[in-house]
């Protein structure tokens, strides 16, 4: 391999002579060779937009001349639409507020623009990754800024894939409300309920999912860009905060504002945690949907059999056909894989200290790995499984009604002493509650006939026309 010499201010070093990396780039590479993991391709776009607005912000003002400044707002745009992106090696390990890549970002679009303008990579004079790339910025703004502009769309996908299981959960309501089954609670027979109001309840679920993270769009769209080193500003005229997001929301389509508090948005990363917290929410619905989805679909002979999930590759290389649940345990990793993401979310969150937190790069890598692998799994879900969910209405129904649950409608009649009394013997004769009753002639089946009536059975209401017994006089 062939080598060019750069020097910084801790002196000469060999670089790679083809790559547009630089100086502080190789001594990175050097230092954190501890995961292979790399700053997500995401974040990468997102920290070459905030260089490019900041570029035109700065030539605005008259700070930075337009040769050198037109030449960074190209090279910025390359690296937005994927270009050179195996130019960024950086192990997410490394300097806390993220110096190594904010550098490595720097070096990148000084040397691509040094080439634009026909000089040799490395020629700090032409473009200088400090002075004129990072003109105006600090890692400590630039790097956090970059989670929240790479995070929005991510979010807004996320919502949007959410929002497509919630319709397909919902549309499954409607489609099998007239199917009667059992309920359960403490996995043990419960009083009947309609398969449509367990979808029903799902899509609810995920509604308010949905809301949790629409409220989280608003912090997240506040950025510290220009804030500086501990959110000040200094060395910035006032106008650069604003100019800087002017062009961002022109380039992105989006709208995100200058913080309030650049000081706070340089010491705190509570906002991401806010928002993974709200993803993880999401995650636990649907970790539960799934395992409830798993559950019904159990069988074909020895479990519930009430629901098919929709076949999607052979399940066992040895029992011949064989089919697992699989898009279920597929989407339930994904959010075992979210809820750690939210631990070490939180855990960097915490781990601030006076005005700057020195875990972002983790931070971000945790967040929009969660944010992009759950709109993911959301998707298959509903597209490879829910969509597809077919009902075994006659087994839901055998269920429903030869539970011993169905004593329950006999309370207001009988009082829940003889209902007990009821299922007891029911139980230990292998009978039906209402074969028992009428056996008991506790009701007759014109009586049975209301008590029991399916849509009784499942919506508020009193058994019409029947009245609890009179208690028997008590012998003096």
């Amino acid at each position: 391999m062939k080598y060019r010499i750069e020097k910084d201010s801790m002196g000469l070093l060999e670089v790679p002579a083809n790559a547009y990396y630089g100086v502080h780039t190789t001594r990175s590479l050097n230092n954190f060779q501890i995961s292979g993991l790399k700053i997500p391709p995401q974040q990468i776009r997102a920290l070459a937009l905030l260089k490019l607005a900041c570029a035109k912000a700065n030539m605005e003002m008259g700070l930075l001349p337009q040769g050198k400044g037109n030449a960074i707002v190209k090279a910025a745009r390359e690296i937005v639409a994927g270009s050179w992106h195996e130019q960024f090696p950086i192990d997410i390990f490394q300097s806390g507020s993220g110096t190594s890549s904010n550098m490595n970002v720097n070096e990148v679009i000084a040397n691509r623009a040094a080439g634009l303008m026909g000089k040799q990579r490395g020629d700090r004079g032409a473009v200088h990754p400090n002075d004129h790339v990072n003109m105006g910025q600090s890692t400590n703004n630039i790097f956090p800024s970059s989670i929240r502009v790479a995070a929005l769309p991510l979010l807004l996908a996320l919502i949007a894939a959410a929002e497509g299981l919630r319709k397909t959960l919902e549309a499954n309501g409607k489609k099998f409300d007239s199917y009667i089954k059992s309920g359960r609670t403490h996995l043990q027979d419960a009083v009947p309920i309609r398969m449509g109001q367990v979808f029903s309840a799902f899509a609810f679920s995920i509604g308010k999912d949905i809301g949790r993270l629409k409220s989280k769009i608003a912090h997240l769209s506040e950025l510290g860009v220009g804030g500086n080193a501990v959110g000040t500003g200094i060395n910035t005229p006032r106008a650069f905060r604003k100019l800087i997001l002017k062009y961002l929301n022109r380039e992105t389509g989006l709208t995100f504002r200058v913080t309030a508090n650049g000081i706070e948005a340089t010491h705190s990363t509570n906002d991401l945690a806010d928002l993974s917290g709200a993803i993880q929410t999401l995650a636990v619905d649907t970790a539960r949907i799934c395992n409830d989805l798993r559950l019904m679909a159990s069988g074909p002979l020895t479990g519930f059999n009430e629901i098919a999930l929709p076949a999607v590759e052979p399940g066992s290389s040895i029992m011949p056909g064989k089919i697992n649940p699989s898009i279920c345990e597929a989407v339930n990793m994904a959010c075992l894989k979210v809820f750690g993401n939210h631990q070490t979310i939180t855990m960097a969150a915490l781990s601030a200290q006076l005005e700057l937190n020195v875990t972002m790069p983790v931070t971000g890598y945790a967040l929009l790995e969660s944010l992009t692998i759950l709109a993911a799994a959301l998707d298959t879900l509903d597209k490879k499984c829910v969509s597809g969910i077919t009902v075994n209405v006659e087994q839901c129904r055998k269920y429903a009604m030869e539970s011993p649950s169905l004593a329950t409608f006999l309370n207001p009649i009988i009082g829940y002493d003889r209902a007990a009394a009821v299922v007891k013997k029911a139980l230990k004769e292998k009978k039906t509650i209402p074969q028992v009753a009428l056996e008991e002639k506790l009701l007759t089946e014109e009586q049975l006939a209301k008590v029991l009536a399916p849509e009784r059975l499942t919506s508020p209401g009193m058994p019409g026309g029947l009245k609890k017994p009179k208690a028997k006089p008590r012998a003096k």
